[in-house]
């Protein structure tokens, strides 16, 4: 009887003990969120005092515009790689970015157009590379990671392959934008000596998208034009997996945006997923560290958006500005400038 009663009272106290182990756990537990979606349009020299009020409300439109197309779809439970796919779309088709439409000009005044695309549950990825007439290369590369046992496609090889497996591709001049062709003239001015024009946002402009669904999975998506006035088929981190965009279910979705050769140069995107894995680092310090550690003691700028697996989100930068939003189903946010600058 005595050693009945022994065991009840033992089996009683390891339950409590139970009990209060995951009361605790689930306190500490981030609140759950029902997704997570964050999207970026480039970073660099952006300032309020050097931004019309027509274009402010421009960009801030666009990015709204952006940001309620994911959440709609998030709300009706669409995939995260669809959601990904859709909202680079909308901002490739917009020549306030430097993605598709709005793509700058290489020194040839030609449109050389990246992009990537990579989904967190299998880690397939795909990419395309200096492409002239895609007419959303986001579409490209996805069709890169279904379509072929490919990740990375380039030029004109690319190209075929986008016809033959149907992709939409465009005469070159539809990426024509008026302002991106004043803003080569200004770059080979500089570059000759003859101007003492100095833009340092030639290398920043990029645009992507992260996104955690109603199902746990992460996607990730980057979409460039590259570099104004570059030489020599050049191709930054952009399409670079593991450099500019990232996802893996157990960590985290990146898109990167800045002076890509630093990115591809310290693998910034999987470097970030490497400490949330391998260091236990929350999203929060894997970025800061990165992006405002790592990154400024190299000499690179720029910034990135990153969702976890838990839904936090984080866009740090480490240059003026970088046009971002957020939404994770209950909080939203719509920025431009950096902590320095009035929003």
């Amino acid at each position: 009887m005595k050693n009945t009663l022994l065991t009840t009272c033992l089996l009683v106290l390891m339950w409590a003990c139970d009990s209060v182990d995951t009361a605790n756990e689930t306190k500490n537990r981030p609140s759950e969120v029902p997704y997570a979606i964050a999207i970026h349009g480039g970073a660099g020299t952006i300032l309020k005092a050097n931004m019309t009020a027509e274009m402010e409300a421009a960009y801030t439109q666009i990015l709204d515009s952006v940001l309620t197309t994911g959440e709609k779809m998030l709300e009706a439970d669409a995939d995260a790689v669809q959601v990904v796919i859709e909202v680079i779309k909308i901002m490739e088709n917009s020549p306030l970015f430097n993605a598709g439409k709005g793509a700058v000009f290489n020194t040839k005044g030609e449109n050389e157009l990246d992009a990537s695309i990579m989904i967190g549950e299998t880690q397939e990825a795909g990419a395309i590379g200096g492409v002239r007439n895609i007419k959303n290369p986001i579409e490209g590369a996805y069709a890169v990671m279904t379509k072929s046992e490919h990740v990375l496609l380039t030029g004109k090889g690319a190209e075929q392959f986008a016809v033959e497996v149907g992709v939409d591709t465009i005469d070159p001049s539809y990426f024509y934008t008026q302002r991106r062709y004043e803003s080569l003239q200004r770059a080979k001015a500089e570059e000759s000596g003859t101007s003492m024009y100095i833009n340092p946002d030639y290398k920043y402009g990029t645009v992507g998208c992260v996104v955690l669904d109603q199902s746990g999975n992460l996607a990730a998506g980057t979409s460039t034009g590259g570099m104004t006035n570059k030489k020599y088929n050049r191709i930054g981190d952009s399409p670079i997996i593991g450099a500019g965009t990232y996802a893996d279910n157990n960590t985290v979705a990146i898109s990167c945006t800045g002076h890509g050769e630093y990115f591809i140069r310290y693998a910034v995107a999987h470097d970030i997923a490497a400490r949330m894995e391998y260091g236990n680092a929350s999203l929060k310090e894997a970025c800061s560290d990165l992006v405002n550690g790592k990154l400024v003691e190299k000499g690179g700028s720029g910034g990135l958006i990153a969702v976890d697996k838990d839904g936090n989100i984080e866009m740090p930068f480490n240059t003026e500005g970088m046009y971002r939003a957020s939404s994770n189903g209950v909080n939203r946010f719509i920025g431009i400038y950096g902590n320095k600058d009035a929003e």
